[in-house]
C-alpha cells in the first residue's frame, strides 16, 4: 500500500478518535481512562501518519516518545504541544485496563484544543484540509 493511502488512513482514524473523544469529553460518568484513551489514540494515529506520510518506517507501538523520537530523528517538524504527548502514554493500555492508579484528572478542555493543533499539524504534513473541515 502506498505510504500516502497508509498516510491518510492514519489520519482518518486519528480524526475518528478526536471525534470520540470530544462526544465522551463532556459526559461526567466516562471515566478520564475512557476519555483519555482516544485521546492518546488520536495523537498516536496522527504522528504514525506524519511518519508513513514521509516514509519514515515504525515499529508497532503506542508509546508517544518513541514516534516524537522518530519525527526528531529524520529532522521533521514535532507537533505543537510535542513537550506534553506523552503524558497521554499511560492512557494507551494500563489506564484503560485499570493497570495504573490515575494521579491527576485529565484536563479535558485543554486536551480537546491540544487535538485540533495536532490534528491540523499532521494534515499539513500530509497536504490534507485541516481538522476544522472534516
Amino acid at each position: 500500500m502506498a505510504e500516502a493511502t497508509v498516510a491518510l488512513m492514519l489520519l482518518t482514524a486519528a480524526r475518528q478518535d478526536a471525534k470520540a473523544f470530544s462526544a465522551l469529553a463532556g459526559l461526567a460518568d466516562i471515566g478520564d481512562a475512557i476519555v483519555g484513551f482516544h485521546a492518546q489514540q488520536a495523537v498516536e494515529k496522527a504522528l504514525k501518519s506524519v511518519l508513513s506520510a514521509h516514509r519514515v518506517e515504525f515499529r508497532r507501538t503506542h508509546d508517544i516518545a518513541e514516534l516524537l523520537d522518530l519525527l526528531f530523528d529524520h529532522q521533521l517538524a514535532a507537533p505543537p504541544d510535542a513537550d506534553r504527548l506523552d503524558e497521554l502514554n499511560p492512557y494507551a493500555v494500563d489506564a484503560r485496563y485499570g493497570l495504573l492508579e490515575l494521579s491527576s484528572e485529565l484536563d479535558r478542555q485543554a486536551l480537546a484544543a491540544i487535538l485540533v493543533r495536532v490534528l491540523d499539524w499532521a494534515a499539513g504534513s500530509n497536504d490534507q484540509p485541516s481538522s476544522t473541515a472534516s
